[in-house]
């Protein structure tokens, strides 16, 4: 093992054993440091009452079946000294994150992470943060008088000083992160953006730039560019934007791409670029890519924003609260979770809880509670109220966007944006739209309305706060805006009627009252007769997933309970849109006594209850009102309704009234077509190639091309890769994928074949978790790490991460995990499916079928599933990969989701073991 780069000073460890786990047996270094590997059975009974030091505690207390341990957790202390430095969470991934090489067996793990915690320790009196969150301070919070962290008294003892758990601990001075936070400042707006163009010279050349000097000369990358520059041409005609759709397949080089020309017109037009994302990774591609363009850090600081919405950034307001409660927790882990949470908001470049500098594994350590409900996830801002106001990490990405040339979002805030919009708004007026096949699943959520027990019920919070006393962060709208108001008598009616009214909503604990058939209130009557409907109609009571049914017809009483929920929200409504009327027409009257923040506030609070009283409600009642046809279905075919419990392993998470747009590409295309000048939407996946006009109707139905008006330019690059000698696809047809045993078999097979670097994607939760409980011993008694989702108690970005560092490992998902897979090399080199993923059959899928193809949408929709899973598999020219479906009924027309010149192989699972084996690895037997 490597030595550190300076030796370490002696440091005081925990005198427990150490304790690494896998799938079958636990490696344990004991204090008297006796080295060996020990059964799952022995760990548990050694751990009976005793601590332990362990990696990922919650981890391993799956991993050993135990339902709690007292552990010192080195993730826990890595996150103190280390706030926002990368780490994967599992030993091996502490030993790199820390310059360790990671040893070969696992018998010799336990040494690796004694190693690593020395360092840990010993890096603490160099620690960079200590002027903005102290490390001796915050550890002695944690502590909690000596309940708290059981790492307090070593990182006390490694800062020089003794821990005495009866020094008292001051919370408000000692985790007061705040004082070294830095301020936005408001700027002038910035005068619109020029008009001129992107030539074909200066897209070359900021492309040659980019790659630099002696790069690869890459004709298609050039030619994709070039057609991406179109999109930046100057408007010819209002409401008819330059609109550019390129497939560019994996390894043109799309990012750098389209990069070139979007720097070009930025810069040359004093404008800001939108560039939208649908998953995290690519936001962070995209963002290690802007290096090139700006490889001095501040000038990148300055030119380039990621903006995600408010939801996805930490709120000062709520860490304080947190951070207010830690000295009286009843639990440590509140103390705990303080303490990291203040390391690192006090680090954090930019606050941002969903990527960025953020640990994804915390949340699996801390709690959902304490860390990414931190968030302000039901839109209860007091904006300039909070005392947090100007050093807000929301506040300062929102303008900081404004005067960047860059900004990377992602597809649900451009959405919701371009929808909230109004006339005269400063809106962006050129986007770029990567993972574009992303669209219509995105526009789907974000115009959809869901008139549920849990919409209605935050609805109820976000206006009436924590009720009964309960301990909660939630702030009702009289505390957001009492102060706003004080003075004005007939608001405060307003705002009495609103609160009295808000009482007919859902409240806490509506799924024990409806299961007991005791509803309050009319919304929950409304939603006890939608249960009782869907109970009624689906026979799937008895199994694990959700369940729906038509709305019509409608049980004979759901009509007068929808009548009275109706009258109910009219109730509601009426007052919260009088308030808005009244606040935007007290602004108009102002004379100039107010500050800037009370009107600033006052306009949030309007716009906020503008879009609760109309979007909100306004949908909930059209829906309502579609009810009263008790014996006909409704009229229009834009939308599709039905009524729905959404289940999960057979337990109720929500039920409710559902309206999505049969083609939500059409409200997409309204919202964004008046502000938008240029638009660029690209992906690697956005044809059908299968299809008779070279696969440009699944790119428009998934892009909405067919609503957007404009100048319009369709391309297609092909991939460079040499996918003959790269890749097989291999059907297997002697496994029954109804005989789970002969699946799991298959799949240990064929991981065991590849030597790992194998994902394993299923369409359905319960025969993952089948197949992981049979074969993760197997595989990693021969050296195979098996991870997987909805079995370890961690985060799919962690999952992913895990695996992608350790070319051994196999990883199990869901169909949906293939998005946020991005492993280029060695590590991914297998791809399995346990079924052909054919849509499942639901209302609304039905609808769809009927409007885009029937049969030839649910092949498309299958094809292009197929075909994003085969495109993770090679990224680089150097890479090997191998797809398999253990489904012998992959229709032939469905051949079409793979390159043309792939080697398609139907056979029975030992010749595909063999051939694997000889492809990957050159060797037979």
């Amino acid at each position: 093992m490597q030595a550190p780069k300076t030796k370490p000073e002696p440091v005081n460890l925990p005198d427990v054993p150490i304790l690494c786990v896998n799938a079958r047996h636990a490696a344990l270094l004991n204090p008297d440091g006796e080295l060996g590997i020990i059964s799952h059975g022995k760990a548990r009974l050694l751990l009976h009452n005793r601590p332990a030091l362990v990696c990922h505690a919650p981890y391993s207390r799956a991993r050993l079946g135990l339902e709690s341990f007292y552990a010192f957790d080195a993730l826990e202390l890595f996150a103190f000294v280390y706030p926002v430095r990368f780490c994967v969470p599992t030993p091996a991934g502490l030993c790199k994150a820390l310059g360790f090489s990671v040893p070969e067996d696992f018998e010799d793990m336990p040494l690796a992470l004694m190693d690593c915690v020395k360092a840990m320790l010993t890096d603490l009196a160099l620690d960079p943060y200590k002027a903005k969150a102290d490390p001796l301070k915050i550890a002695k919070v944690m502590g909690l008088n000596g309940k708290g962290w059981n790492w307090t008294p070593f990182v006390l003892s490694a800062l020089g000083e003794k821990y005495d758990p009866k020094e008292p601990i001051f919370v408000k001075a000692d985790l007061n992160i705040w004082k070294n936070l830095p301020e936005w400042a408001e700027e002038a707006p910035l005068p619109p953006p020029g008009h001129e163009g992107v030539s074909l010279n200066e897209t070359h050349e900021r492309l040659q730039s980019l790659l630099g000097q002696g790069s690869e000369k890459r004709e298609q990358q050039d030619q994709y560019a070039f057609a991406m520059s179109q999109a930046f041409a100057p408007a010819q005609q209002s409401g008819e934007p330059h609109i550019v759709i390129a497939e560019a397949g994996t390894g043109v080089g799309k990012t750098l791409g389209y990069l070139a020309p979007a720097s070009i017109w930025a810069e040359k037009n004093k404008g800001s670029v939108w560039i939208s994302t649908f998953t995290k990774n690519l936001q962070r591609q995209i963002d290690q890519e802007l290096s090139r363009l700006y490889p001095d850090p501040d000038v990148k600081d300055a030119h380039v924003t990621i903006r995600k919405g408010r939801e996805n950034y930490l709120c000062l307001l709520n860490l304080e609260e947190m951070l207010g409660g830690a000295a009286l927790a009843h639990h440590p882990e509140h103390a705990i979770a303080a303490g990291l949470m203040a390391r690192w908001s006090a680090a954090s470049r930019d606050g941002d809880l969903s990527g960025g500098d953020f640990p994804g594994w915390l949340p699996g350590l801390m709690g959902f509670r304490y860390t990414l409900a931190l968030a302000d996830r039901r839109g209860e801002c007091i904006f300039s109220a909070c005392d947090h106001y100007h050093k807000c990490f929301v506040e300062r990405s929102v303008r900081k966007a404004k005067h960047a040339r860059i900004v990377v979002a992602n597809h649900a805030l451009v959405m919701i944006q371009a929808a909230l919009s109004q006339a005269g708004d400063d809106m962006p007026t050129r986007y770029i739209f990567d993972e574009g096949h992303h669209l219509f699943s995105t526009a789907d959520s974000a115009f959809a309305a869901h008139l549920t027990a849990i919409e209605t019920r935050d609805l109820r919070r976000w206006i009436l706060g924590a009720e009964g006393g309960k301990q909660s962060r939630a702030r009702g709208l009289k505390r957001r805006i009492e102060d706003l108001i004080a003075a004005d008598t007939e608001a405060q009616d307003m705002l009495s009627a609103i609160i009295r009214e808000a009482q007919s909503l859902t409240s806490e604990g509506w799924a024990k009252r409806l299961k007991d058939s005791s509803p309050f209130g009319a919304c929950e009557s409304f939603l006890h007769g939608v249960m009782t409907q869907v109970f009624a109609r689906d026979d799937g009571r008895d199994g694990p997933y959700s369940l729906e049914t038509e709305v019509f017809p409608l049980n004979d009483d759901l009509a007068a309970k929808a009548k009275a929920l109706s009258i109910a929200l009219k109730k509601l409504q009426t007052p919260m849109q009088e308030l808005a009327k009244h606040i935007r027409a007290k602004l108009a009257a102002d004379s100039g006594e107010m500050d800037s923040d009370t009107r600033k506030r006052l306009d949030s609070v309007a716009a906020s209850l503008d879009r609760r009283g109309a979007m909100t409600l306004d949908a909930w009642s059209a829906m309502l009102k579609n009810l009263e046809k008790t014996a006909s279905p409704q009229d229009s075919h834009e939308f599709i309704d039905w009524f729905e419990i959404e289940r999960e392993s057979g337990k109720a998470l929500d039920v409710g009234y559902y309206r999505h747009w049969v083609d939500p590409m059409k409200p997409f295309a309204l919202t964004i077509t008046p502000h938008v000048h240029g638009l660029g939407i690209t992906s690697a996946t956005l044809r059908d190639t299968a299809e008779n006009d070279n696969g440009w109707v699944a790119a428009r139905i998934q892009t909405g091309l067919n609503h957007l008006q404009g100048s319009v330019r369709e391309s297609a690059f092909a991939s460079p890769f040499d996918y003959k000698n790269q890749a097989r696809v291999f059907i297997i047809n002697d496994v029954r994928k109804d005989d789970l045993d002969q699946v799991a078999g298959a799949y240990q097979a064929l991981f065991q074949a590849s030597g790992g670097g194998g994902i394993g994607l299923f369409t359905a939760i319960s025969r993952l978790r089948s197949v992981h409980h049979k074969i993760a011993p197997n595989l990693e008694e021969s050296g195979l790490n098996l991870y997987s989702q909805h079995v370890d108690d961690m985060d799919a970005g962690s999952l992913v991460d895990m695996f992608r560092d350790d070319r051994h490992a196999c990883l199990l998902g869901t169909d949906a995990m293939r998005d946020g897979v991005d492993v280029p090399g060695d590590s991914l080199r297998l791809m399995v499916f346990d079924r052909v993923p054919w849509p499942r059959p639901t209302i609304l899928h039905k609808a769809r079928r009927e409007t885009f193809g029937k049969k030839q949408y649910d092949e498309m929709i299958t094809r292009m599933k197929l075909k994003q899973a085969f495109g993770r598999l090679v990224r680089r020219a150097t890479d090997k990969g191998v797809f398999v479906m253990l489904d012998p009924m992959l229709p032939s027309r469905l051949h079409g989701a793979f390159p043309p010149e792939t080697e398609i192989v139907k056979c029975g699972l030992g010749q595909a073991v063999q051939d694997i084996k000889e492809f990957l690895h050159g060797a037979r037997g």
